[in-house]
């Protein structure tokens, strides 16, 4: 049985249209207009146990929305969803007992108060014997490192700190599904990586299945093995994560430093040449695999000057992404068009 399995879900919203003007304002007053906004349209996708899957998209897309439905927070205006069998916003207490969930910007711990409280009280909440509670913490404060952290209240924690004591609580349970909506957002590099780390340690080691949506493409390359994009509330692309790069990443960036001097009217044709640092005998440029061949980029620039150093790299994934959402805007764009 899949751990998610949503069929067709949508979700409206109904808001009041502010009307423009001041006779407009004051009909409203008594009047008010509402508009329909559509979050999520039709979404249908499948996430096997033990998955780590990444759930992206623009602001806007429809992610949070979806999270919620699928934690029971949110009733949906039509389609199907279970959650390891739940039906979410029927089911919600029930499955509670299964997940676990981390709201980046909507944090569990009690400001106050030590972590270790709040974990404690959590092993109260989930009806955990309290030396199994202990044991728990114990082992999730080695997995996170935050052991020295346990006494401090959260407020006098570091944001990275505090989000790794956010993820786990969220593991306190042993839950069979985490969803995780921006962990990483605002965290600093190191940070990222202690939560990366951690996260794949434990679901390796318990098999625990990890929806994640982030803007941090960092993410995704760490953790995921499988990416689905959505946009206004609609998949655009759904594939594994290799298979992400290798359709989309076409590009390639070359970074060389030369032995010598670099001529003023260095050139290679076919590439485009971003950045010359002559004083220290460096160039970078970039071009497409599907027009220009490696072969005849690397041959012009031997024929350049004697290399000391060559750098071929694809570029970000985020910029993979962004092309995927201008593609889609495209399409969307077209179809308007057509049906007008």
């Amino acid at each position: 049985m899949p751990a998610i399995q949503v069929i067709n879900l949508t979700k409206t919203f109904r808001t009041k249209h502010k009307a423009a003007g001041l006779g407009a304002s004051v009909r409203s007053l008594f009047r008010p207009e509402y508009k329909n906004v559509d979050a999520v349209r039709g979404l249908s996708f499948e996430m096997e146990s033990g998955e780590l899957l990444g759930f992206i998209g623009p602001n806007g897309a429809g992610k949070s929305t979806t999270i919620k439905i699928l934690t029971g927070i949110l009733f949906p205006s039509g389609g199907e969803a279970k959650v390891l069998g739940y039906i979410p916003w029927k089911q919600r207490q029930k499955l509670a007992y299964h997940i676990g969930t981390v709201f980046g910007q909507r944090p569990q711990l009690w400001y106050h108060l030590p972590a270790i409280d709040t974990l404690t009280l959590f092993g109260k909440i989930y009806e955990m014997e309290d030396r199994e509670t202990q044991r728990r913490i114990a082992e999730l404060a080695d997995a996170f490192e935050i052991t020295d952290l346990l006494e401090t209240p959260v407020r006098k924690l570091s944001l990275g700190q505090r989000m790794r004591c956010e993820v786990a609580a969220s593991l306190l349970h042993k839950p069979k599904l985490l969803l995780l909506d921006e962990p990483s957002i605002g965290l600093d590099v190191v940070a990222k990586q202690h939560i990366r780390d951690a996260l794949r340690d434990m679901a390796k080691k318990e098999n625990v299945g990890v929806l994640l949506t982030s803007h941090d493409a960092g993410d995704l390359e760490a953790l995921c093995k499988r990416v689905i994009i959505i946009n206004h509330g609609q998949i655009v692309y759904e594939d594994k994560v290799s298979t992400l790069k290798r359709s989309f990443l076409t590009w390639k960036l070359v970074e060389v430093r030369y032995a010598g001097q670099i001529s003023a009217s260095f050139h290679i044709a076919g590439a485009e040449t971003l950045k010359v640092a002559r004083e220290r005998y460096g160039v970078k440029l970039r071009f497409d695999t599907r027009t220009t061949p490696v072969e005849k980029v690397m041959a012009g620039l031997s024929a350049a000057g004697t290399l000391v150093d060559i750098t071929v790299s694809d570029p970000p994934l985020e910029e993979v992404i962004a092309a995927i959402y201008k593609t889609a805007e495209k399409s969307d764009t077209e179809e308007g068009g057509n049906r007008g």
